[in-house]
């Protein structure tokens, strides 16, 4: 039992650390945010979508009670998405702040309220947690389906311009942790998301090792069909839940793959 525990400590911490490093992957690009005090090529849905997330996975771990380990991460996620938020909506334009209020009431407030309403007040405990882990396991891995368009530039474009190979290291990485963190846990709704993360962790990396060296070639080259039009196209990646970030077609390189996951 004693050694159980601890290996559940030593997952948990280690979980935390990664996923830290990972949600503080946007603050370049906020950075450049502040330097040019404007806002415009970025947007605001990746942090909203991982506030969602992380919102969710403290709501599970309180009414699991025996899973702090997903609440310090997600606690600290909460705090670091609002301030990304908070600086997105300061210095972007009317638009985009019109954009960003609607995105917070659909996901933080109507989205998470109806979760809350829905479960919180299930006469049986037991039916309570898995309800909502289901909600929580389904969310998770569609945020780690994702990154799938990133992964479809990189085959179209053969560039890693938009895949950081560092940002896949760690991902990858935080779904090892978490996976045996929920597997010592015996939770299949921690556990099985992160073997799919795991999955396109290593697949990333497989095609960073394929076309990093390759000649870049815009999605024009590639398939004359995929041209632009008047409006940029926005490639959301939410991965690594992760921290999430958007990444807009013919702006800023760095914008493709700076935030990451959730952080389960």
């Amino acid at each position: 039992m004693a050694l159980h525990l601890s290996w559940v400590f030593i997952f948990g911490i280690l979980g935390n650390a990664v996923s830290f490093m990972v949600s503080l992957a946007p603050l370049p690009t906020f950075y450049q945010i502040y330097k040019k005090k404007t806002s415009e090529g970025f947007q605001s849905i990746p942090y909203v979508v991982s506030l969602f997330s992380a919102m969710l996975w403290i709501y599970y771990a309180l009414i699991k009670k025996n899973a702090m380990f997903l609440i310090t991460i997600n606690t600290f996620c909460v705090f670091i998405q609002i301030l990304y938020i908070v600086t997105y909506f300061y210095y972007g334009p009317k638009k985009e702040k019109i954009i960003t209020v609607k995105l917070m009431l659909l996901f933080n407030v109507f989205g998470f309220g109806v979760i809350f309403a829905s479960t919180f007040f299930l006469p049986n405990p037991s039916l309570r947690l898995l309800v909502l882990g289901y909600i929580c396991m389904a969310f998770a891995l569609a945020v780690f389906v994702a990154p799938l368009a990133i992964v479809r530039k990189v085959i179209k474009t053969k560039s890693v311009e938009y895949m950081p190979f560092t940002l896949s290291v760690f991902l990858t990485l935080g779904a090892i942790m978490w996976f045996f963190y929920g597997l010592m846990l015996k939770d299949i709704n921690i556990a099985v998301p992160n073997i799919l993360g795991f999955i396109f962790g290593i697949l990333q990396m497989i095609l960073y090792a394929v076309y990093r060296n390759h000649p870049k070639k815009t999605v024009e080259e590639s398939d004359p069909k995929l041209q632009l039009s008047d409006h940029p196209m926005v490639v959301v990646d939410v991965a690594k839940l992760g921290s999430g970030v958007v990444e807009t077609q013919g702006g800023e390189g760095n914008n493709g793959r700076d935030g990451a996951f959730n952080k389960v």
